[in-house]
């Protein structure tokens, strides 16, 4: 397995531990937690227009916030863009059988689980998932928004 096929399932077993993650410093930071649909999404026509507030803190607070929260919105921006990534991984995969898989395997089944939900062997499953990774890897669009996490480690 190559450098950047461990990387790839070091984050996919890391996967549910972020999206709690994001969720508790979301409420830290904003005070609230935010749909990942609305990460960094634009807005368009009259509610481009129109003025709003910040959700996050203004570039007053953001100075004379201490380290932590400094490192705690950098670990924020950091794991949003890891999960919309590994999120992403849908979009390319080939086959249904290597999405149920990418799928419980970001549930957090083991080889043994996915197989008997698959009615299939574990051998089948891990080289489908060497397959799910490397198709990932091949990925251009994908690698840029997970090597944000390589940067910042």
């Amino acid at each position: 397995m190559s450098d950047k096929q461990f990387d790839i399932a070091r984050l996919v077993t890391d996967y549910r531990m972020m999206k709690a993650e994001i969720k508790r410093l979301q409420s830290i930071i904003y005070g609230f937690s935010i749909p990942m649909t609305n990460w960094g999404v634009a807005q368009y026509g009259l509610d481009a227009a129109m003025p709003k507030g910040s959700p996050g803190k203004s570039l007053a607070e953001m100075k004379q916030m201490d380290i932590r929260e400094k490192k705690q919105r950098e670990r924020l921006e950091r794991m949003e863009c890891i999960v919309f990534a590994l999120e992403s991984v849908f979009d390319i995969l080939e086959d249904e059988t290597c999405k149920t898989i990418y799928d419980c395997l970001l549930d957090g089944m083991t080889h043994r689980d996915i197989a008997a939900h698959l009615t299939t062997s574990k051998d089948f499953v891990r080289i489908k998932k060497q397959e799910i990774f490397r198709q990932i890897s091949q990925n251009s669009q994908i690698l840029t928004y997970l090597q944000k996490e390589k940067i910042a480690v």
